[in-house]
């Protein structure tokens, strides 16, 4: 198990002989030290990839007394002035983050929600996207208090049965979602192309793409960040075009967003808004994208630092996806809610659809749209990749070179997406398949949330950067209001789909050893077992 960072072992500090700090600490103090640390264990990032952000070091106690006292006072309060400076140095993770909010199947769920239930469920958009947040915030926490990741905590905090479960979900969840990034991008393709490239040779051409954006990141992380900000803001001004084109009532738009409003005949859309929001993988993502700063989780300070810089970051990155988000949900709210084409709308046909409603202009709306769709593909697809080199590094420990990661997870998702879309490119159920692709990744959320909360509220991983009771409470809350409203999804969907005696026993057993686990994820992250144990040895004795 690697060393926990100076925070978690500041309690005992003071018993601490000089050889046990030297012995916990994550400092390499020379480069034979460092090299060691790699041998033993992958990493996120290496030292030379990292970003410098300039954070001044504190004088400690015993420093020379020549120190300024501007440096004394800021070290006495903990975290140095707000600069403009630093945040544009931290800029980049969050935003690559808010990309699997942005995600083809996310944008499927908004058009559906805005042609279904006109612009009734942006509330539910917007307190979605603030739990999405939330669950964000508290993954960047863990991965720059701890200087760890959450999938190499995972293989210290369980037991080999547990890990190798919560990887091969991980894995499961990332080809899910991957499968439906790489189709939209296919897609998107295939109407820019004015249907000269079929859904297969999309697909082709997507994989290639991301393995030319993912070598940029040789030429150093922020290259690859300016990609993604390139890629995002592609989709703001695509989807800021279409809906300045479209003209929504923006009357009916504010009070969409400020006044809640649910009926039964909307609940699905509802369900499938709220379920987009917590990618699993992401989770994973985004506590090993933090660490792509130069950060030195051992001084309090920095980590403080850190944090409000990301915490900002984030907030913003996620503000800008609500807005993309909004953007096409009032589009399709404008164009087909309460039309009977209301119901057939999905990412396959949503251009067309657009094109009939709308016309040509200046510049038709099917490629403005395919344009949009395209760069979140494209970026989806990479994040995704990336994340799957995390999860795969950090539960299995492999010491792979990053470009062999790359192949083995890009190829865990391409070769079954290319069958997909041998198959569905000559028949119209792509929407049948999102659906099961959604159920698919619904079913991971709790083997990504579970592990977070329990990691970040335990003393001995987070140290004094352990959340509250408080904060505990309502992060409980929000994964149990998030497994709740998937596990409705879920229900409803296999209520419509299992037919016969034999497939629902295989369901109910399935659905018997899913409960199992997602029970013993909960009570192994809180005292119950032990007060149980201690209760019943109490009865015997």
């Amino acid at each position: 198990m690697a060393p926990l960072p100076a925070a978690a072992t500041a309690t005992a500090s003071s018993a601490a002989t000089p050889a046990d700090d030297e012995a916990h600490s994550l400092l390499p103090s020379t480069p034979s030290d460092e090299e060691d640390d790699d041998d033993l264990e992958e990493r996120a990032y290496e030292a030379t990839e990292k970003v410098i952000v300039s954070i001044s070091d504190f004088p400690d106690a015993d420093d020379d007394e020549e120190e300024s006292g501007l440096a004394t006072s800021t070290a006495a309060s903990g975290i140095p002035p707000f600069s403009w400076r630093k945040l544009w140095l931290f800029t980049g993770p969050g935003f690559l983050m808010s990309i699997a909010f942005l995600d083809p199947g996310n944008l499927e769920g908004d058009l559906q929600a805005g042609a279904v239930a006109g612009d009734t469920l942006l509330w539910l958009l917007l307190w979605a996207t603030s739990m999405g947040l939330l669950v964000q915030l508290l993954a960047a926490r863990v991965g720059v208090a701890t200087g760890r990741h959450l999938a190499e905590l995972c293989r210290d905090e369980y037991p080999s049965w547990a890990r190798r479960a919560l990887w091969l979900m991980a894995e499961v969840a990332m080809v899910g979602a991957d499968i439906q990034e790489v189709i939209g991008s296919a897609i998107a393709i295939k109407i820019l192309s004015r249907g000269f490239l079929p859904l297969w040779a999309g697909v082709v051409i997507t994989a290639l793409d991301c393995f030319i954006f993912l070598s940029l990141e040789n030429y150093g992380v922020r290259k690859l960040e300016a990609v993604f900000a390139i890629l995002i803001a592609t989709m703001a001004v695509s989807f800021a075009w279409m809906f300045t084109d479209t003209k929504p009532n923006m009357k009916n738009l504010f009070i969409g967003i400020l006044v809640p409003k649910l009926s039964s005949r909307t609940i699905r859309q509802a369900v499938g808004v709220v379920g987009c929001v917590i990618m699993p993988h992401n989770v994973f993502l985004h506590s090993a994208l933090v660490q792509s700063r130069k950060i030195d989780p051992n001084k309090e300070h920095q980590v403080r630092e850190a944090l409000r810089y990301y915490s900002i970051e984030s907030t913003i990155a996620l503000a800008v996806s609500f807005m993309i988000n909004l953007f096409v949900t009032t589009v399709f709210a404008k164009g087909f809610y309460g039309t009977k084409e209301a119901g057939n709308i999905g990412l396959e046909n949503a251009g067309q659809y657009l094109q009939e409603k709308f016309g040509g202009g200046f510049f038709p709306i099917l490629y403005i749209w395919g344009i949009g769709l395209l760069a979140a593909g494209q970026s989806s697809t990479i994040t995704g990749t990336y994340a799957g080199q995390f999860i795969m590094g950090g539960f299995l420990n492999l010491k792979l070179k990053k470009w062999i990661r790359s192949l083995i997870t890009r190829s865990f998702a391409i070769v079954p997406t290319i069958i997909v879309a041998l198959f569905f490119d000559k028949s119209d159920s792509l929407d049948v398949l999102n659906e099961w692709l959604n159920v698919l990744q619904s079913i991971q959320i709790p083997f990504a949330l579970i592990p977070l909360i329990t990691l970040v509220s335990k003393e001995k991983v987070m140290g004094v950067f352990k959340i509250g009771r408080n904060t505990q409470a309502v992060t409980w809350t929000v994964a149990t209001l998030l497994i709740t409203i998937n596990g409705y999804l879920l229900l409803d969907f296999f209520s419509s789909e299992i037919r016969g005696l034999l497939s629902g026993s295989i369901l109910c057993v399935a659905v018997l050893a899913y409960a199992s686990f997602v029970l013993y994820l909960i009570l192994r992250g809180t005292e119950l077992p032990n007060q149980i144990i201690t209760t019943i040895r109490k009865s015997f004795s």
